[in-house]
């Protein structure tokens, strides 16, 4: 795959093919995918391209470019220089570890003649000038010399994708440029940029992941990343601010969605039994086991596992979890026999993970196998922009069973000047405490306002 590399290494080069120099399309299976958050521009190229007899699949953001991408035998892709949900940097270095082999050509950027390429490589850049010269996009006068390709051998997949007909090309093409390519099209203004990535970036939001601070617009790009995967998630936060919220997206957005969601509190077990409730047992295992019991891990076969506040889990329970995390089989306490089993595991904690692994107070062996992708839930006190929305998200669903109310201006003001060191949690719990205190008026004033004491 064609690596990228910075525009402003070789400044800004265009080039593009004549018609006349572009080979046969022979393959008519080909599949370009074109990502950009500008609908004009993904139209005009995917106009331009199917003209070319390309198969075009559109997405507006890196996370639709991800889903998009799944399940299609793609050729190329090709990315704006801006994306309004994910780095571009990034997203590139992830597309391309996990698409080995698809040709990548970004709108602002440059293609390495040293990596592998496709031989279709000189009619995208055809296609991409085409569209920075603003020339119509049916417009194929130029290939007419050329006779038709046979239209039988083009699958018909649906309307996601766009075939027309196109003449054929010449079969050759000299390699007559050797150097660094760079196609160029023109940029909208920064201001324009920033406002369409906002609305664009809240679009995006994930509806149980309230607020539109950029820390929680952060969570959702990056479960939206990696949702529909079975990498291994390390959801790290202060408590109360909405790890499980998080687990559960992940689980709702993976094609595990129709299978359990089993979530266990390492912390809410005692020490003994702890290992029993995660692997099962056998019938006489212990004192007490009058019955079998399958264990969490067994129970999620299929579909995903939590554990929840892994930091308290002991050491030595942490062996036998990392065991079954690098071949996936367990063994029941009191069974001499082991049960293969398939689920993805999410854990979640507020201890910093990785500090206390470096320190030998959580297996650091284990500690990576976890924390394949990491997601940070932030406190209340980093996004208090958003208490607001999270004030009338939570008043809203107190009246589901009750009559709504609503909030003073000195209320609300008092909700403003604390701390919130319990974070979203406390926040739910004061609501619903003032909301008693108030009664049957319709109304929370500040006399409702009850921190427990706290402020």
């Amino acid at each position: 795959m064609a690596s990228i590399l910075p525009h402003s290494a070789f400044g800004p080069l265009s080039f593009a093919p004549s018609p006349a120099t572009l080979p046969i399309a022979r393959n008519n299976k080909r599949a370009a995918l074109v990502v950009s958050a500008d609908a004009s521009f993904r139209q005009r190229l995917r106009q331009t391209l199917s003209g070319l007899r390309w198969q075009v699949r559109e997405a507006a953001t890196g996370a639709q470019a991800w889903a998009a991408a799944e399940g299609i035998a793609l050729e190329a892709v090709i990315v704006d220089s801006w994306l309004p949900d994910l780095d571009l940097g990034e997203f590139l270095r992830e597309f391309q570890l996990s698409f080995a082999g698809v040709e990548v050509l970004t709108t602002e950027g440059a293609v390495n003649s040293e990596s592998p390429r496709s031989p279709y490589r000189q009619e995208l850049l055809y296609a991409l000038r085409a569209v920075e010269d603003q020339a119509p996009a049916t417009d194929t006068a130029a290939w007419n010399a050329a006779p038709a390709m046979e239209d039988s051998a083009l699958p018909q997949t649906g309307s996601a994708f766009a075939p027309a007909t196109s003449p054929a090309l010449p079969d050759v093409l000299p390699d007559t440029f050797s150097g660094t390519l760079s196609v160029v099209l023109p940029d909208v203004a920064p201001a324009a940029r920033r406002e369409s990535a906002a609305t664009v970036a809240v679009a995006e939001r994930l509806p149980e992941l309230i607020g539109n601070t950029a820390p929680m617009l952060e969570v959702s790009r990056r479960v939206r990343l990696v949702a529909p995967r079975s990498t291994p998630v390390l959801i790290e936060g202060p408590t109360g601010s909405g790890k499980e919220l998080v687990a559960q997206a992940l689980h709702r957005l993976s094609a595990r969605s129709r299978k359990p969601f089993v979530a266990l509190n390492c912390a809410a077990i005692p020490e003994a039994l702890l290992e029993a409730e995660l692997f099962g047992h056998t019938r006489g295992a212990f004192t007490g086991a009058v019955h079998g019991r399958t264990g969490r891990i067994e129970a999620a076969d299929g579909g995903t596992l939590f554990l929840d506040e892994i930091g308290e889990m002991p050491l030595a329970l942490q062996s036998k979890l990392l065991r079954f995390v690098e071949c996936g089989e367990l063994q029941r306490v009191g069974d001499n026999e082991t049960v293969k089993v398939d689920v993805r595991i999410l854990a979640a904690t507020h201890r910093p993970l990785g500090r206390n692994a470096a320190e030998g107070l959580f297996r650091s062996d284990l500690y990576y196998r976890l924390a394949v992708f990491l997601i940070r839930t932030p406190s209340l006190a980093e996004r208090a922009e958003d208490l607001p929305l999270l004030v009338s998200f939570f008043l809203e669903k107190m009246g589901r069973t009750e009559p709504v109310k609503r909030i003073d201006a000195a209320a609300m003001e008092q909700l403003s000047g604390h701390t919130w060191p319990g974070n979203v949690r406390e926040l739910e719990h004061v609501l619903e405490r003032a909301a008693i205190l108030a009664g049957d008026a319709p109304v929370i004033t500040a006399c409702e306002i009850d921190f427990g004491g706290r402020d």
